[in-house]
């Protein structure tokens, strides 16, 4: 038995202890992560490059890429370690630095595809009001405050995380640090203060997700009464992206943390943190390019001036 004024380092979870496998799942991660690297990467300096593309939608993609290239190098480098070196040792610092920061990242997430599906409910039920809905400085301060909100939770939780007495080892099952899995550790009465927080968190999370899905409604009702194939077509265009995106992120982060502690195991749980925490950064870049047009001949110009600068 240990507390955790005596923990100085967490052992977290090691796929497999099959060298061969501990490789092939470094190569794994290493190819995700170089994907959503280059693909969010692109889609940032897309944005950025081209004034035809600095309109609300895209740049609260940007920030969405800028949210998924952080969320994605919290987690991934630390594992590509463990599966190289085989060494599983984080720091007690370095793990509460781990919570903190995906935190923010996964709790900014939500906010900004909750402020998305507002941007895409504007431009789609009242576009005429689009311009004045959602002006230059109106998309600053709502993607500040999606960053601001998405600071505050990590700083509650990871305060009232780190401050319980841990005295049920160090080890973590999970290839990151996260809340839940450090809950575990604590054998103290004190842990049911965090768990009110994730409750409060869990609360203002519904509150977003009822926000999206009527937002979508009022979209797919406004869609379905255009009277053009071509403009239903178009519309959809611009709404599935994000529809998609936010139901890979949402459907996975509620079985993560909110599934029944009686369907719970270490390879489950390890499945679940991968689908929500590795696969999104790498497949939201996909998702949006494959169906956005614009943003594809932006991407094509942008190389092209590349190459021939070369």
């Amino acid at each position: 038995m240990s507390n955790s004024s005596s923990i100085t380092h967490f052992l977290l979870l090691a796929f497999t202890d099959t060298w061969q496998l501990q490789l092939l799942h470094f190569w794994l991660f290493l190819a995700i992560y170089l994907a959503a690297l280059l693909g969010n990467s692109l889609i940032i300096t897309t944005i950025a490059c081209d004034q035809h593309l600095h309109t609300p939608m895209y740049f609260f993609l940007l920030n969405l890429s800028l949210i998924d290239l952080g969320a994605i190098s919290t987690t991934v480098p630390k594992s590509m370690v463990i599966f190289l070196w085989d060494t599983r040792d984080i720091s007690y610092a370095g793990c509460a630095s781990q919570v903190f920061f995906f935190t923010i990242f996964l709790s900014g997430e939500f906010y900004l595809l909750t402020i998305m599906s507002y941007d895409r409910y504007a431009a789609i039920c009242r576009p005429l009001h689009y311009e004045t809905l959602l002006g230059s400085r109106v998309c600053v301060h709502l993607a500040a405050a999606a960053w601001a909100c998405g600071v505050l939770n990590p700083v509650l939780h990871t305060a009232g995380t780190f401050s319980l007495p841990l005295c049920q080892g160090s080890a973590v099952d999970q290839f990151f640090c996260e809340i839940p899995q450090i809950l575990k550790l604590s054998c103290s009465t004190s842990y049911l203060r965090e768990v009110w927080l994730l409750a409060f968190s869990t609360f203002s999370f519904v509150g977003g997700f009822v926000f999206i899905v009527v937002s979508y409604v009022q979209i797919f009702r406004a869609v379905l009464r255009i009277p053009s194939q071509q403009g239903r077509h178009k519309a959809f265009a611009t709404c599935l992206p994000h529809l998609a995106v936010v139901s890979l992120f949402i459907s996975t982060g509620i079985f993560a943390y909110m599934k029944p502690h009686s369907i719970s195991s270490p390879s489950l749980d390890l499945v679940v943190a991968v689908l929500y925490s590795v696969v999104p950064p790498a497949v939201n870049p996909l998702i949006y390019s494959l169906r956005n047009q614009e943003l594809k001949v932006a991407l094509s110009k942008l190389i092209t001036r590349c190459l021939q600068k070369q």
